[in-house]
């Protein structure tokens, strides 16, 4: 990497953004992140202003469903933060990649009860992946690298970084981060033939979708699957686009008040195949769940 000439910090956070594609930003523009704001006057990322940070940050959330890349949202310090936690919250619950970047006091004025002040790892810290303050602009390539990372790999789910204002006025040199692409995983050729075997076998089957990055071709082609093996598919909470309710083999909703019919199915069935999410039983402990203890991990 190259070490590219003195920034501020908010240009080199604005040049992160695009080093990791980042097309389009929502956010309600205030004071506490101005330098920001400039360097995004004249970067191709496209903003969309707002008139209310929920919105803001539930439109962010929306672009990372759509893309499976974090959606960005910049809200201002103090009630900016806390009225975007509503999109934080659906981000975490959805399993959205998203990256919510909030003003900070200058970091001398922290600890003082400053205006608008809040401890955000206090605040957030149990609706989102990661809660972060940057408080030295030549650390801001690694930690918003890192940001896409966390937003992305493994569960996806929402980061919450904290921008002091005198940070993004400050300057450094420092190398633009690489390109963050979370890692691929999927199941071993050996427990495909298991699973295949236990369904071959089982009487009652059932299989439950869920989770998050299911593109097109992916729900085009669990419904073959089910057709193909004759199999029910019920669908997790927030996840009923997964299968057609009109398609010969959907089974049910597992969200909210599901039916007496569906939950006599789950209990009567030998094989579960669950796909992409956890247990709708007993989340986040599956160990604890009558399902498991009946059936081991099948």
């Amino acid at each position: 990497m190259t070490i590219r000439n003195t920034r501020t910090g908010g240009q080199i956070l604005i040049d992160q953004l695009v080093a990791q594609g980042v097309e389009r930003v929502t956010c309600v523009p205030g004071e506490s992140y101005l330098a920001a704001l400039d360097a995004l006057h004249d970067s191709p990322i496209d903003v969309m202003i707002c008139r209310a940070e929920g919105g803001a940050a539930m439109m962010a959330e929306a672009y990372g469903k759509l893309t499976g890349r974090p959606g960005v949202c910049f809200v201002t310090r103090g009630p900016g933060a806390t009225n975007a936690s509503h999109g934080v919250h659906i981000a975490m619950q959805d399993s959205t990649p998203m990256i919510l970047f909030v003003g900070q006091v200058d970091t001398g004025m922290r600890e003082r009860e400053a205006f608008q002040e809040l401890d955000y790892k206090a605040v957030f810290g149990t609706i989102a992946k990661w809660v972060v303050e940057i408080d030295r602009p030549d650390r801001i390539p690694e930690l918003v690298a890192r940001a896409f990372r966390v937003a992305m790999q493994g569960r996806p789910g929402p980061v919450v970084i904290s921008l002091p204002e005198n940070m993004l006025t400050e300057t450094a040199a420092v190398a633009d981060a690489m390109r963050i692409e979370p890692a691929v995983s999927w199941p071993a050729p050996a427990d495909i033939e298991r699973v295949g075997a236990m369904l071959a076998s089982a009487k009652a089957p059932l299989v439950i979708l869920g989770g998050s990055r299911w593109t097109d071709n992916a729900t085009k082609s669990i419904a073959r699957f089910a057709e193909r093996f004759d199999l029910p598919v019920a669908t997790s909470f927030r996840r009923a686009s997964l299968i057609d309710a009109d398609h010969s083999h959907y089974a049910g909703d597992l969200g909210i008040g599901p039916s007496p019919g569906l939950k006599a199915r789950i209990d009567g069935a030998d094989v579960i195949l669950l796909v992409g999410a956890p247990c709708p039983k007993c989340r986040p402990r599956p160990t604890r769940c009558s399902i498991f203890r009946r059936r081991g991990r099948s």
